[in-house]
């Protein structure tokens, strides 16, 4: 999302409604007695605030669909019509911006807040700021603004209380950046400590934390912890356990957690920690990956024979979902149908997109074209919500292969004929891409409908350590540089990459984003950067440079990696100018002999 800066004037309290009376001045012009008295026109102001209420509600809606120019459009609008909008509805405009990732307009909007005779800010605006500033990775602003709520020198006053720090906490562990969240929690963690020992909801963050490092084993060891502090876990703290025991692959573990909740909720007759349709989703995520039938069956069962319980969308998707990675096609069509049932009474169980294309998988696998291309008509009449471009090329692309698995090889080649004439451009390393090599193949070079390059100095599955630049060669910079001592070499490279004190690569520095001579590099770099580890393939980096337009892509050691590429020390690059370097076109010899009308594009 590109970063809109809009500037919203200051209104007045309240805007003047000209009031005109056509009657009068008409019959003003007829009458011939008396002096002409020039009229001024009277002002109303309202008798009570208008009620915002429903604004709102257009405004959480709209960030939902992350239709930001929108907001701010009606914002304005809300503005000349009603005057000075309040705290609430302006909280909800920082949240959009929040939302859509443009923490440089919310921080306007905050500025405009803060003014006077403006609407004010209160702890909300606070949270909803320093959520937004840990999104961005802004960790320096987000500190400094806590440190001035609790020297009381902020505006409004607010006071440090545990919703900001949470909120600033939960966007660091969102972000994989453990390190910034201990920190965090060692200046701030006075705060969540009840009865001297921390929350269970800290534990709940932290375990989340653990989770998106790649390390779930660390998030269940967590769980010894919380026993011997004599914390009671509640629902949130199994479902975490259980789904960090998914990703370690320990489903017995997994069901112990699950047996232990199910028999304290009885024990204690609490509803609250009996599990939910999150606790079940979970679990047949689990045994989907681990392609265990019987007990995806067994959940299933369970789920349908919960009175309790309502199965919603996602349910049914992950029950769909766990059917097809444990090979049951008849099990998934008759879930399908079951969502597809009901749905005609609740439009809300309409199936996504993404189950659509879970299903044309399926059947694409087996060569099913027919029932390929029934799924793909209905995906536009029946599916519910936006349908990607990304879903809806690889609905042709799912189409293409169903045909071409069925032997119908010139139904997949005018398939094919279409993706060229619609997409322009095609990945080989995706699974379109091979479907589309699989036609080459049968054409041969003669009857060609791509315009391929070739790779002939390096093999696509070889890693990329073979051929990346050691970090060294092209010297890194440090972010607290500023711009002036380094001009130059801005000029001579169009992308640098930027380390800090510890020599961790932080971000890239492209030359077109360097705007302001004495700012410090790492305020106009661009982070995080994309990384790779040493054992990528060279052809999914030279997917990702071609597909993402990236300049520069660094290399990261594997036993660094740890499930994240934040904290890692980058040993190498590749760049795009190494890429120009090892790609050749197709020879002429073995180029088409005829003239097609579109050719393909792969990258």
């Amino acid at each position: 999302m590109p970063h809109l800066h809009a500037i919203f004037p200051l209104p007045s309290n309240s805007k003047p409604f000209q009031h005109s009376n056509i009657l009068s001045s008409s019959s003003s012009s007829f009458s011939s007695s008396g002096p002409i008295r020039r009229r001024l026109p009277r002002t109303f102001y309202p008798s009570k605030h208008p009620n915002l209420k429903r604004l709102t509600s257009r405004i959480v809606q709209l960030t939902r669909r992350r239709q930001l120019h929108q907001i701010l459009e009606e914002i304005e609008n809300a503005k000349r019509e009603y005057g000075k909008l309040n705290t609430i509805v302006m909280n909800a405009v920082m949240e959009a911006c929040v939302h859509c990732g443009d923490v440089d307009l919310a921080l306007n909007i905050f500025h405009q807040m803060t003014e006077p005779h403006s609407c004010g800010v209160d702890t909300v605006t606070y949270a909803t700021l320093l959520r937004g500033l840990g999104r961005a990775r802004r960790i320096d602003d987000a500190f400094q603004l806590l440190e001035s709520v609790e020297k009381g020198t902020a505006a409004g006053k607010p006071k440090l209380s545990t919703q900001l720090i949470y909120g600033l906490l939960d966007a660091l562990i969102e972000a994989g950046d453990l390190r910034r969240a201990n920190g965090l929690l060692a200046r701030f963690g006075f705060l969540l400590r009840e009865g001297g020992s921390s929350s269970i909801l800290t534990y709940n963050l932290l375990m989340k934390g653990c989770i998106n490092t790649g390390c779930p084993q660390a998030a269940i060891n967590l769980h010894e912890e919380i026993q011997l502090l004599g914390l009671e876990p509640d629902r949130l703290t199994y479902n975490t356990l259980i789904f960090a025991c998914v990703k370690a692959e320990n489903l017995e573990a997994a069901m112990r957690f699950f047996k232990e909740m199910n028999d304290k909720a009885q024990r204690l007759c609490c509803s609250d920690l009996y599990p939910d349709v999150i606790t079940y989703t979970t679990l047949l995520m689990g045994f989907g990956h681990a392609k265990d039938l019987h007990s995806v069956q067994k959940i299933v069962l369970e789920m349908k024979s919960c009175h309790d319980l309502f199965i919603d969308r996602t349910a049914f998707t992950a029950m769909v979902d766990a059917m097809l990675n444990c090979g049951s096609i008849k099990g998934a069509l008759c879930i399908f149908g079951e969502i597809l049932k009901q749905a005609g009474a609740n439009v809300d169980l309409r199936p996504k997109p993404h189950l659509y294309l879970s299903m044309m998988r399926a059947f694409a696998d087996w060569g099913d074209y027919n029932m390929v291309k029934n799924l793909h008509e209905r995906l536009w009449l029946d599916s519910a919500g936006t349908i990607s471009l990304a879903a809806q090329q690889e609905a042709d692309h799912l189409l293409m292969e169903s045909a071409l698995n069925n032997g119908q090889i010139d139904a997949a080649v005018e398939n094919l004929t279409k993706i060229i004439n619609r997409w322009k451009c095609i990945s080989w390393t995706s699974r379109g891409g091979m479907v589309a090599l699989r036609i080459e193949v049968l054409l041969g070079f003669n009857k060609s409908m791509l315009s391929p390059y070739l790779l002939p100095q390096v093999l696509p599955g070889n890693p990329i350590e073979r051929i990346m630049l050691p970090l060294e060669t092209v010297r890194p910079l440090p972010g607290s540089l500023e711009l002036k001592k380094v001009v130059m070499r801005l000029y001579r490279e169009p992308v640098v990459p930027i380390i800090d004190d510890w020599g961790i690569c932080i971000g890239l520095l492209h030359r077109e984003d360097c705007c302001e001579m004495n700012a410090p590099l790492s305020a106009m770099m661009r982070s995080p950067p994309p990384c790779v580890t040493t054992t990528t393939s060279i052809g999914h980096v030279v997917d990702l440079v071609l597909k993402k337009k990236y300049k520069m892509v660094i290399v990261v050691k594997h036993s660094n990696l740890n499930g994240t590429t934040h904290g890692s020390r980058a040993v190498g690059v590749f760049t795009a100018e190494q890429l120009h370097n090892v790609v050749a076109p197709v020879p002429e010899g073995l180029k088409q002999k005829h003239t097609v009308r579109r050719s393909l594009t792969m990258f």
